[in-house]
């Protein structure tokens, strides 16, 4: 049977992408979240949007796939496309080609009756639309600033929305679409301008953060509004999905690898806490304003003094304390630049000309440790207050000389 590449409900295919191509490559038998029937479909559905990416591989488990994007070629998010591809009856369609045939000018005004008389005549009675579905549609498309509503007296005129020239934006909306937070909406931008040469190439290119432009629309809309939510969330450590009320705060996003996390006040449980984009689904914007959003995004900020990364926590007097030295050549000035471009929450003090100390206080040390171990060679003293974590950095070095046949830092 013949698949259907439009979609009613992105989250569907929201979590087939994630689950192939965020969280893993899986094999057909591996898959056991759908029917084989719906997993065809839904291959079938991706490889329409993605099959120029796509690559197989064959393993005794089975025949997997996984994507192949080279940054150097590729300079738009392959993911997009899967946003442009909704589903829709025979009556929108119509209906919408129908209206912006007659208002094909934005000088040409018409009122709701006289729209009606001019849609049946077009179609000759092969489908009719009565006032209110027309009344419906224009109200949406009004809300969406492509038709405009202005009073003649008593009567209530429409007429399109002039266009406005992009054609000089095109290196912003290039830029825009593959960087910014919700780029998809340039990526619909990119589509109405007339070939150019292309200026930007990505080395970091995190394509899989398209998935989650509609989770991310919606948290904005919410803080931005001060209401609470309702949202279904994945467990970090299990496949159990719970509905939580939270209220957004503000959103995150890694320069080292991309992941979005939405810092958040559940308030059940009067914490603050991290949420991954990619696992929460199907959120509910409340009517409910939040009362103290405003004094919840001041304890946030005093929180922000002592987060490295996502970990919160309410109370900042329960910190730990982290420090370490490390010895530059005559040089390297580059490296203590470079310390001070990445410190964050942590200061950088100057010892002597070729000796620097950094010292911070945080609520998480083991959220530094991929960035300490960066400064290894260079690192001369140290002292953690987590001694879990300071214990953990040292017998990481030490598998690190066992591996590489090392004994204290002479070649055996």
């Amino acid at each position: 049977m013949a698949y259907n590449e439009l979609i009613k409900n992105f989250e569907k295919v929201r979590a087939y992408m994630r689950e192939f191509y965020v969280y893993g490559f899986k094999s057909r038998t591996e898959y056991d979240a759908k029917s084989a029937r719906s997993y065809d479909d839904e291959r079938r559905r991706l490889e329409s949007w993605l099959g120029d990416y796509m690559r197989f591989t064959q393993t005794p488990e089975g025949k997997n796939v996984f994507l192949s994007v080279d940054s150097r070629v590729t300079r738009k998010n392959p993911f997009y496309k899967a946003w442009k591809a909704k589903s829709f009856t025979d009556g929108d369609i119509t209906l919408h080609f129908a209206i912006f045939d007659i208002l094909y000018d934005p000088e040409t005004k018409m009122t709701l009756t006289e729209l009606i008389e001019e849609i049946d005549q077009r179609l000759s009675s092969s489908m009719a639309f009565d006032e209110s579905t027309l009344r419906k549609k224009l109200k949406e498309y009004a809300e969406e600033g492509i038709i405009r509503m202005e009073k003649d007296g008593r009567k209530v005129l429409y007429s399109r929305a002039p266009d406005t020239d992009i054609t000089a934006l095109h290196d912003v909306i290039d830029f825009f679409s593959e960087v910014a937070p919700c780029g998809v909406i340039g990526s619909f931008l990119q589509d109405r301008q007339p070939k150019h040469p292309e200026l930007f190439s990505f080395k970091h290119h995190y394509i899989t953060q398209a998935m989650d432009s509609d989770v991310m629309a919606t948290l904005f809309e919410a803080i931005h509004g001060h209401r609470y939510i309702t949202v279904d969330n994945l467990g970090k450590h299990s496949n159990e999905v719970r509905t939580v009320r939270l209220v957004p705060l503000k959103l995150y996003i890694s320069a080292q690898n991309g992941r979005q996390n939405l810092l958040a006040f559940h308030e059940k449980a009067n914490r603050l806490n991290s949420y991954r984009l990619d696992y929460m689904s199907n959120i509910r914007i409340e009517d409910e304003i939040c009362k103290k959003f405003d004094a919840l995004r001041g304890a946030l900020g005093k929180a922000e003094a002592h987060m490295w990364g996502v970990n919160c926590k309410w109370n900042i007097k329960h910190t730990e304390h982290v420090e370490f030295e490390i010895k530059i050549e005559d040089d390297e000035q580059f490296i203590v630049r470079r310390l001070e471009r990445e410190k964050r929450c942590g200061r950088v003090e100057k010892i002597d000309d070729n000796n620097y100390r950094y010292v911070a206080e945080v609520f998480d040390t083991t959220e530094m440790l991929p960035w300490i171990r960066t400064f290894i060679s260079r690192i001369t003293r140290m002292s953690f207050s987590n001694r879990t974590a300071e214990n953990k950095f040292k017998a990481d070095i030490q598998e690190m000389c066992r591996m590489y046949g090392l004994d204290g830092g002479a070649a055996q």
